[in-house]
């Protein structure tokens, strides 16, 4: 059974705990803090474990050319990249009130630190865990930084390759056992031929001891809740409060009602997972003793009387007999009783049938 550990306070993941839904609002705030208080309230409304955001801290993420290069994108909040992405980033004091926000609200809060220091002021935030964004994945000197703070870790793996990923479970383990990695592409909106679900269970395979989890950004929510049948312990998806607001990320997000379908969905086919042992329930009862076949005598058998297969066949009878599959038991046994025609054949009228079956 995959690890289990405690991704928030008192939240388990892994193993047979539920799954942890994380609301990504990322920037899809438009940033306006009010905007952002009422996300965290719908992701909380909506049934989600979590609210996360994205920090940066602008000048360790960009060099000074990326973040003067012009931006003409009818997405964009500003002229240049930079003044576009300082329009999205909360100041640290806001964060902080967000984070109280999230605590009144009674929903998990933290954010995915987009470079080191990022990862310094979230620590200092005291998050339940860190999301480690696809760009980082393979970013190994903050990856280890990230995992010698100690908290539990939740790792994106968009853009990479599978000996990359090898090489970031290598990485993170060796400093930090509490974390879990998600199969994620990296494309706003993702078509569904490019999904690729099944590396979930590679996933499993190759890192059998941690949870593996799933990161969408596909249209509606049918994917994402086949992600949880193949046994994603942790699933994020982008969320918004209107698809059609400014910038790239809302076409790839989930309003409120999907949301909520979402979470609904996902509970349900947990419900529906079961154990995995094969036997026949208690609900199953009462079909069986309406339907449930039994041997039955296709011509009259005279006592004493060796069986063959050719006086015996299968119907829904009653009183119940021997159940079908063990027809074959009943060969070459001897009958002890008289049996008519189309009567039920039970464990009782065969020379010792139940003790053999007993033993």
């Amino acid at each position: 059974m995959p690890l289990k550990f405690e991704l928030c306070p008192g939240r388990m993941i892994g193993g047979n705990n539920p799954c942890f839904i994380i609301a990504e609002i990322g920037q899809n705030h438009q940033g306006d803090i009010e905007i952002a208080k009422k996300m965290i309230k719908m992701a909380k409304d909506c049934g989600a474990d979590c609210a996360k955001f994205q920090k940066s801290e602008l000048e360790f993420k960009f060099n000074k050319k990326a973040l003067e290069r012009p931006y003409t994108s009818k997405q964009s909040w500003g002229k240049t990249y930079g003044e576009h992405k300082r329009h999205l980033e909360f100041s640290h004091e806001q964060y902080r009130e967000l984070q109280q926000y999230a605590k009144e609200v009674g929903i998990f809060f933290t954010a995915s630190g987009m470079d080191e220091m990022a990862v310094e002021f979230l620590n200092e935030l005291n998050v339940p865990f860190f999301k480690v964004g696809s760009g980082d994945t393979n970013n190994f000197p903050y990856l280890k930084k990230t995992a010698q703070k100690g908290r539990p870790m939740v790792v994106s793996s968009g853009m990479q390759s599978m000996e990359t990923m090898r090489r970031v479970y290598q990485t993170v383990k060796e400093h930090n056992q509490n974390f879990c990695i998600l199969q994620c592409t990296s494309a706003y909106p993702l078509e569904p031929e490019d999904v690729n679900l099944r590396v979930i269970m590679e996933y499993q395979k190759e890192f059998p001891d941690i949870p593996i989890g799933y990161s969408g950004h596909e249209s509606g929510i049918s994917i994402t809740v086949g992600a949880v049948a193949l046994g994603a312990k942790v699933v994020e998806r982008h969320v918004t409060l209107d698809k059609t607001w400014k910038g790239s990320d809302h076409a790839a997000s989930l309003e409120p009602e999907e949301l909520a379908e979402l979470v609904r969905s996902i509970r349900t086919v947990e419900r529906a997972l079961g154990t995995g042992v094969k036997r026949m329930l208690p609900c199953e009862v009462p079909c069986h003793d309406k339907l449930g076949k039994s041997v039955v005598a296709k011509t009259a058998i005279p006592k004493g009387t060796e069986l063959t297969l050719d006086m015996l066949t299968v119907k829904v009878a009653e009183p119940k007999g021997i159940a079908p599959e063990d027809i074959f038991q009943l060969v070459g046994k001897k009958v002890t009783i008289d049996i008519e025609e189309d009567e039920s054949v039970n464990e009782d009228a065969v020379d010792n049938y139940g003790k053999k079956a007993k033993a």
